[in-house]
């Protein structure tokens, strides 16, 4: 499905402002994962429900938890959060190999395992959606549902000029909030690994991948989203099993950051109304 959304109020802007703050932050923490250094970044719940979800918060090439803050303090109302840092994001050590997207998926669901974090919700931006659609094929025990916000690449438009061009016309147009964000991280990357996981993201068929996956899947795009089309994430959600589409009006490749609100309603609801398999076997 692919509805027009109506735009958040002023009274939406309140609720979550007063639900923001019920959420009990705690600092991030380093932990190793076969030698390589994930930041952990959990916000937990003050929900009084016995049983409430824990998100998975996977970001994009080049970025880090940071440009999550926003989404997980409104997620952190009804279930656990755990944002990361990925090796060689967000300040982490950077691995002394390139990491195939395949090597990603592996170490998330032993960072879940070693976490002991049964099951959850893993969420994905851009590159990140790679990262999570490979952790639901690989581990569906692990996954209950599937979210892909502006997920990547469009085998059509797989090469670094037209993905260049498309982040290009895109962070013209994003909130300046989003813009110091992204470039902050982007510096703190580096070129050279940035560079090296670029060419693994161009390679990775996520619409392959999908077709693989047992959870519940929500792919989510700003409709204004230069770089992640309306055909190719309307062809991911008819590649997963069960998938489903939602564009955000008015908002770009940081809808994630620029409509926080919106986005974590999205996810809370494709969580609720979708029934997960349960405890498939892996």
């Amino acid at each position: 499905m692919n509805p027009k959304e109506t735009p958040v109020t002023s009274t939406d802007r309140a609720s979550a402002e007063r639900r923001n703050a019920a959420a009990v932050t705690n600092r991030g923490r380093s932990t190793e994962v076969d030698g390589h250094q994930f930041t952990v970044h959990s916000m937990a719940s003050t929900s009084r429900s016995p049983e409430v979800p824990t998100y998975l918060l996977v970001h994009g090439i080049g970025a880090s938890h940071r440009y999550y803050r926003r989404v997980q303090k409104s997620l952190a109302v009804t279930g656990h959060t755990l944002s990361l840092d990925l090796p060689g994001f967000g300040g982490t050590r950077r691995p002394e190999q390139p990491l195939a997207v395949e090597e990603y998926g592996a170490l998330l669901g032993r960072l879940l395992d070693q976490l002991e974090v049964p099951r959850v919700v893993v969420i994905g931006h851009s590159m990140g959606a790679q990262f999570v659609t490979e952790l639901a094929r690989q581990r569906p025990d692990a996954v209950s549902h599937l979210v892909l916000i502006g997920p990547v690449t469009d085998p059509r438009r797989a090469t670094a000029v037209q993905q260049a061009l498309g982040l290009t016309r895109d962070v013209v147009k994003e909130p300046p909030s989003g813009i110091l964000i992204v470039f902050r991280d982007y510096l703190e990357c580096g070129p050279r690994w940035f560079s090296t996981e670029l060419a693994v993201m161009l390679d990775y068929r996520t619409d392959l991948a999908l077709r693989e996956v047992r959870s519940p899947t929500l792919v989510i795009r700003g409709a204004n989203d230069p770089v992640s089309g309306s055909d190719w994430c309307a062809s991911l959600a008819a590649a997963a099993p069960d998938g489903h589409f939602l564009e955000v009006a008015g908002h770009r490749h940081l809808v994630h950051h620029s409509a926080a609100v919106q986005t974590a309603a999205f996810i809370e609801g494709h969580a609720r109304r979708h029934p997960s398999v349960a405890h498939p076997a892996s």
